[in-house]
């Protein structure tokens, strides 16, 4: 993924930067589709998919992907596995430095 792109997704979540970490679980849990979905078979049943491309199809639709993704950027940071926001957990931990770049979040206050 290049830095722009990672650069204009860190922009994006500029928007969520001061709603509380509780109430982006709430919503995520609420309003997810991968929360309840997929509750028999995954989306890539059958299918040979990279991980980019498994991320894509799985949160496919959903309302919530940005809330999702900065809800596990502040609550996993570097240590991310999964999917979560449709992107992989490689390309969040490339995108975590941009994210932290951006500054202040609910929790963390104004950097020093």
């Amino acid at each position: 993924m290049t830095d722009d792109r990672l650069i204009g997704i860190a922009w994006s979540l500029d928007r969520l930067r001061w709603v509380p970490t509780e109430q982006l679980s709430e919503v995520v849990e609420r309003d997810g589709l991968c929360i309840w979905a997929f509750t028999n078979e995954p989306p890539d049943a059958g299918d040979e998919l990279t991980d980019h491309e498994l991320a894509e199809r799985t949160c496919a639709g959903c309302p919530v992907r940005d809330e999702c993704l900065e809800l596990e950027l502040r609550t996993a940071g570097e240590n991310t596995t999964g999917v979560w926001g449709a992107l992989t957990d490689d390309e969040r931990r490339e995108l975590y430095p941009h994210w932290l770049r951006r500054g202040e979040r609910f929790e963390r206050g104004p950097r020093s």
